[in-house]
Order: structure tokens, then sequence, then C-alpha cells
């Protein structure tokens, strides 16, 4: 009896041992439960708020070192679409230029609320801000002779007008149509052109009668286009098409110039008779035309 008690506890032991073994052997193969991670909002719950921020999301992803005063961001901004538009034309795509920048195309639009303003403020920074009204003095300075002061003319202006970026913003604002170049043109016109005209007049026969309140004609402005559309072509040879014969500046300014002045001294004479002729010509009774332009002018009342 005792011996068969031994062995069925034996037997129990061993069945003990082997379901130890396989619990054991389960535990092991299990794959073990690991606890949830945390949400964004969890861990990083400033963060996730700020998203909605572009300023406050720009400065997380940006080390310290690269968190910039908002001015100087705007600069930044403006200066990178300076270059980029002057390389692919204003076709070219604010998100391109973020990428370029560095910056989200949000905070992009945070500081320039439009690609249109963004334009505008190019314009402004290329054409307009540079321009010296000084230029305008100097040329009317009658104390040196003329062709002094158109040399120095374009050899300051040159400085701001004739650099890569202005010269291609200015082309590819004139192919994309933009009312920019025509702005800008009504200026040159204006401030320049004009002012050379009265001062070649003056320079050819100083105070002559014919040339008093004369006004400046188109056959004059396209004189001095001649002059300022070829000093251009120099820059656009030069910034564009990369000639290499156009690196001596001071050399072709000053032949440039002394052509000018001495085709204009050629063909003066003959625009100052007509202008001289326009002048002594008797008034004549109003016709048709004259009381067509009455009218107009009595409507405009």
């Amino acid at each position: 009896m005792l011996a068969q008690l031994d062995r069925a506890s034996l037997q129990c032991g061993e069945i003990h041992r082997e379901t130890v073994s396989i619990c054991t052997l389960e535990r092991l193969h299990m794959p073990t439960r690991r606890k949830p991670k945390p949400s964004l909002v969890d861990l990083r719950l400033p963060q996730a708020k700020a998203l909605a921020d572009p300023d406050q999301a720009e400065s997380l992803r940006l080390p310290e070192s690269q968190r910039l005063d908002p001015d100087v961001r705007r600069q930044q901004i403006l200066e990178a679409a300076i270059s980029y538009f002057a390389e692919a034309g204003f076709a070219g795509q604010t998100r391109e230029l973020s990428k370029r920048i560095g910056v989200t195309q949000s905070l992009l639009y945070r500081y320039y609320p439009s690609k249109q303003d963004l334009i505008e403020a190019v314009f402004e920074a290329v054409f307009l801000k540079p321009w010296n009204p000084a230029w305008t003095k100097a040329l009317q300075d009658r104390s040196k002779p003329l062709r002094d002061r158109l040399i120095d003319f374009y050899s300051d202006y040159a400085k701001t007008a004739y650099r890569p970026e202005w010269i291609r913003i200015y082309m590819h604002a004139g192919l994309a149509g933009m009312d920019l170049n025509r702005h800008y043109l009504q200026i040159v016109r204006r401030r320049l052109l004009h002012v050379m005209c009265r001062e070649l007049r003056h320079a050819l026969f100083g105070d002559h009668p014919a040339l008093q309140g004369a006004v400046v004609g188109g056959r004059e402005l396209e004189m001095i286009w001649n002059l300022h559309g070829g000093m251009f072509y120099w820059a656009v040879r030069r910034n564009i098409f990369a000639s290499p014969e156009a690196r001596d500046f001071e050399r072709r300014t000053a032949d440039a110039v002394d052509l000018f002045l001495a085709g204009a001294a050629a063909l003066y004479p003959s625009l100052l008779k007509s202008l001289q002729a326009q002048k002594n010509r008797p008034l004549q009774t109003p016709g048709v035309h004259g009381r067509l332009s009455q009218k107009k002018e009595h409507g405009l009342r």
C-alpha cells in the first residue's frame, strides 16, 4: 500500500513539473504587453498647439541661433524673392521660394499676404528705393560741360540699374506684361529724358528764342532714347547674354555719349527750324476741328 502511494506521489510531482515547464515556455513565447504610448498632445502639448501659429511652429523647428527678429525675417524673405524672381521669373511659385529660404509657406504669407504683395515689394526694393533724385540735379548743373554730365550720370546710374538682378527682373516683368515696367518708364521719361532734352537744347543753342517754352517733342525724345537704350542694351548683353566684349564700361560710355552729341549737333538745326516755323506760324481761324475741340473743352469744364 505504501509503495502504491509513493508511486502516485512521484507521478503527481512529474505532472506538476511538466505543468510548470509548459507554463514557463508559454510565458516566454507570449508577446510582452507594453503600455500605450502617450499621444503628441500628451507629450508635447505646447508644440501641438503651436502648429496653428506659423511663427511659433517655425521657432520650434529652428534652433535658437536661427530664430530671427520679424524685421530681419521680412528682409530675408524679400532678398530671397529678388534672387528667385530674377532667376525663375514671376511665374515662379512661392512654395519653391519657401523651400529655398527654409521656412514654411504659411510663415511667408504672414509677412507678405499674397504673391502680388511680394512682387510689389520686390519692385519697390529694386527700382524705386534706389532711385537717386541727385541724378536730375547733376544733369542740370550747367557749370560742367554736358558731355561730362552725361558720362558721370551713366557711370553712377549703372551701379543701380545695370546689376544682374535689376536687368533680369526688368526683362521678366516686361515679358509677363506687368505694369511695373510701364510705370518705371514713365519715371525715366519724366525725370531723366525730358531733362536731357532741355540740357541738350541749351548746350547746342543756348537761350534761342525758338526754344523758349517749346514742348519736348517725340523726335527729340527718340534721339535721347537712342542713347539711353544703347546704354541699357550694353547691360543686357553683359547680364543676360554674358557677352565677353561688354566689359569696358567707361570706354563704351564715353564713345556712346560722343556719338550721341555729334549726331545731335548734326540733326538739331533742322529740328530747330521746324520748331521756329511752328512758333512763328500765324494763328488760324478755328475751323470744324477747332470748334469740336472747343466743345470738348467746354464739356470738361
